[in-house]
C-alpha cells in the first residue's frame, strides 16, 4: 500500500523565487480555501526574474521532455469555474528533453512586462497572475508548479475633477440638493459634501449614505450583476426644516475597496456608486445613486 502512496507523488521538488524577493514589498492575498498569504506585489512594465530549481526526490532521475515558465494573467469566472481566460501569456524554454539526476537551477527574465489590469478577487470573477513552471513528461503526467503574484497599477490625480451637484424630489413634498466635492476618488480619500432642504413636507426620520460596489460578468443576455453594499454612514436622525443644510465627511480609507474596472477584457466591470437613502416616519425609502470613479494614487513612503 505504501508503494502505491509514493507512485501518486511527484518525483521532484520545483521551488520559484524572485530575484529581489528579500526587498519587494508582500501583499495578502486570498486563496481558494479563504486563508490569506503574502505575495509579491508589481506593477506594469516592471521585469519579472528570478530562478527556479528543480530537485529529484530521494536520488530518483526525472526523465523529461523539456522544462518550460510562464506568465499567465487570468480571468476565471466562478460560474465557469476552472476555465481561464489568458490575457498575457509569455513562455520561456528553460531546458531541452533529457534527465534529472540532481537539484538544477534555471535563470529566467520576463522583461518590462505588459501587465494591464490589476489583480481582482471579487464576488463572481477573479482575475490573477501566476508564474507556471511545467516539467513535461508524456506517459507519466508533467509536474507543474504555480507561483502567485499580485498586480496594481497607479493612476496620477485626474487633471478634470468635478464636483457632482444633483437635485431629488418628490413632487410637493420633498426637494434637495446634493453636492459631493468631485466625482473621482483614490483609495484613501474622503468624500466631503452638503445636502440642502429646500421643501420638507414629508417627516423623515433618518438619512444614510451608502458606498455600493457593481460587479457585473459576462456580457449580452448572461451578464449577472452583483451589488453589495460596502459601508453605510448615518447622515442624520430625526427630521430636517426647510432651509437645513447637513454636512457630509466621509472616509473611503477603512473600507476595502477597488479601483473602477471598466470592461476588463469583455468580461467584466466592477463601479462604485454613492446612494443617499432617505427614510420617513411610515418607512417608506426614497433613493438617489450617483457613480463615483475609484483610482489607485501612488502611495509615498
Amino acid at each position: 500500500m505504501n508503494y502505491l502512496i509514493g507512485a501518486f507523488k511527484p518525483s521532484c521538488n520545483i521551488s520559484i523565487t524572485f530575484s529581489d524577493a528579500k526587498t519587494r514589498k508582500q501583499v495578502p492575498l486570498k486563496k481558494e480555501s479563504g486563508q490569506a498569504v503574502l505575495v509579491p506585489l508589481f506593477q506594469s512594465q516592471e521585469n519579472i526574474s528570478g530562478k527556479i530549481s528543480i530537485e529529484p526526490i530521494q536520488g530518483k532521475k526525472v526523465e523529461h521532455n523539456g522544462v518550460k515558465v510562464e506568465l499567465l494573467g487570468q480571468i476565471e469566472m466562478y460560474f465557469d469555474r476552472g476555465n481561464f481566460y489568458d490575457f498575457t501569456s509569455l513562455v520561456r524554454e528553460l531546458d531541452v528533453p533529457g534527465e534529472l539526476y540532481e537539484k538544477k537551477t534555471y535563470p529566467f527574465e520576463f522583461s518590462t512586462v505588459e501587465m494591464p489590469y490589476e489583480t481582482y478577487n471579487g464576488v463572481n470573477v477573479r482575475l490573477r497572475y501566476v508564474l507556471k513552471v511545467t516539467v513535461s513528461r508524456g506517459y507519466a503526467g508533467s509536474i507543474v508548479e504555480y507561483q502567485d503574484f499580485v498586480v496594481r497599477n497607479y493612476s496620477p490625480p485626474p487633471s478634470i475633477n468635478n464636483s457632482i451637484k444633483m437635485e431629488v424630489g418628490i413632487e410637493d413634498c420633498l426637494h434637495i440638493e446634493f453636492e459631493y466635492n468631485k466625482s473621482k476618488y483614490h483609495l484613501k480619500d474622503v468624500i466631503i459634501g452638503k445636502i440642502y432642504f429646500l421643501l420638507v413636507r414629508i417627516k423623515i426620520k433618518n438619512m444614510d449614505l451608502e458606498i455600493r460596489r457593481r460587479e457585473s460578468t459576462g456580457s449580452g443576455p448572461s451578464t449577472h450583476v452583483e451589488t453589495e453594499t460596502l459601508a453605510k454612514f448615518e447622515l442624520m436622525d430625526g427630521a430636517p426644516v426647510r432651509g437645513e443644510s447637513i454636512p457630509i465627511r466621509l472616509f473611503l480609507s477603512p473600507y476595502e475597496l477597488t479601483p473602477t474596472h471598466r470592461n476588463i477584457n469583455n468580461k467584466f466591470s466592477v463601479k462604485y456608486y454613492l446612494n443617499l437613502v432617505l427614510v420617513d416616519e411610515e418607512d417608506r425609502r426614497y433613493f438617489k445613486q450617483q457613480e463615483i470613479t475609484i483610482y489607485r494614487l501612488q502611495e509615498t513612503s
